[in-house]
């Protein structure tokens, strides 16, 4: 299948597959006879062309809209003839926001106030417990939880440095139960949690429920918002009525 030729690195095989699209219609654009389309045509005609082969190879379908459009938007972008100070600034910006995305393949997911209702209600009321947010983004649902259940303690893992400060910042100021740190999640040791929360995306979900399986107490509680793991049916679900229409999946170790 073609998809076991793509690399596993998911930025080289975003390269692969807009450098063989670009192949594509360059022969395509040297046929005798062939309509003189203009540029943008042709690269409207490139982002399809790299957009089906990612289809093909099976990679994630987020990367689709990435492939349709990059070239059409430098294409468009290229003929403003803005300065270069814009495009290192927008590059900074985006580094800053997202981290490693292109790495790890977890975007800035922000988790809505209806999953923070539902895990409220899944925590204790009065007994003490502890719960980490693994990519806690810019730290709102755990600033919501502290709140409703301040006889929890909370903590936060984040990579990106905008969301990390954003939400270091916030919980220095009105959460003193909450706690966030700088780093990886695949370096934290879960043990230390009766509740791990994660809404990171379907690429690392059967790595981290290894890593959940191996590190967790018994009877504590694993929880992902809309990703399920493969092969791995949930002791329980709650759907939530949100925007996303997203689901909670609910593991007890």
């Amino acid at each position: 299948m073609l998809s076991n030729i793509v690399p596993r690195s998911p930025s080289l095989a975003a390269l692969l597959v807009q450098l063989v699209a670009i192949l594509v219609i360059y022969l395509l654009a040297i046929i005798p006879y062939m309509p003189l389309f203009s540029i943008f045509v042709w690269a409207v005609l490139q982002g399809v062309v790299a957009a089906v082969i990612s289809y093909q190879l099976n990679m994630p379908r987020w990367w689709l809209p990435i492939h349709l459009m990059f070239i059409p938007a430098l294409v468009v972008t290229l003929s403003l003839a803005l300065s270069p100070i814009w495009f290192l600034g927008t590059f900074l910006i985006l580094v800053l926001v997202y981290g490693k995305t292109y790495q790890t393949q977890v975007p800035l997911y922000l988790s809505s106030s209806k999953a923070t209702q539902a895990l409220a209600l899944l925590l204790p009321e009065h007994k003490k417990f502890t719960l980490i947010d693994l990519g806690c983004g810019c730290g709102g649902l755990l600033n919501d939880l502290s709140k409703i259940r301040p006889n929890g303690y909370f903590y936060g893992i984040e990579a990106a440095p905008i969301p990390f400060v954003i939400s270091k910042l916030r919980s220095m100021v009105v959460t003193p139960n909450c706690t966030i740190q700088w780093g990886d999640i695949w370096s934290y040791d879960l043990s230390n949690y009766d509740v791990v929360y994660a809404y990171l995306s379907p690429i690392p979900m059967e790595e981290l429920w290894c890593k959940a399986r191996r590190e967790m107490r018994p009877d504590s509680i694993f929880i992902s918002n809309s990703f399920i793991v493969p092969g791995v049916k949930p002791d329980k679900s709650i759907k939530l009525d949100d925007l996303t229409n997203a689901t909670l999946y609910i593991w007890r170790i």
